[in-house]
């Protein structure tokens, strides 16, 4: 398994960008949850974000796509509005375990 972080290192209602190899991936928690994505969007690939861990709207209830504004539900990942409505982001396995967040072993490698 490959550590991603202490369930901690990301606040309640934020999100954190990470690095693992070649594959760039989110995580949110939302109501004590964590949610992790990989960072691209449906619609050209491209990554989310516009600003280092900014991966959330204004009032943080959505994930928001910088490039065209697509928005996604956060506990699952389905785009609501913009360009790539109806497809979703792909989530990444994970476990929690004595409060740190681990990929599942197989996403790690891929």
């Amino acid at each position: 398994m490959t550590r991603l972080c202490h369930v901690n290192d990301i606040d309640e209602g934020a999100s954190k960008g990470f690095e693992i190899g070649d594959k760039k991936l989110f995580a949110v928690k939302k109501d004590a949850v964590i949610y992790v994505y990989e960072n691209r969007c449906p619609h050209l690939g491209i990554e989310l974000e516009w600003l280092e861990n900014q991966f959330l709207d204004s009032e943080g209830a959505l994930i928001q796509c910088s490039t065209h504004g697509a928005l996604f539900l956060i506990e699952d990942g389905n785009c609501i509005s913009g360009p790539c409505a109806g497809q979703q982001l792909n989530p990444i396995d994970t476990m929690i375990q004595a409060d740190e967040v681990f990929l599942s072993s197989d996403t790690a490698a891929n």
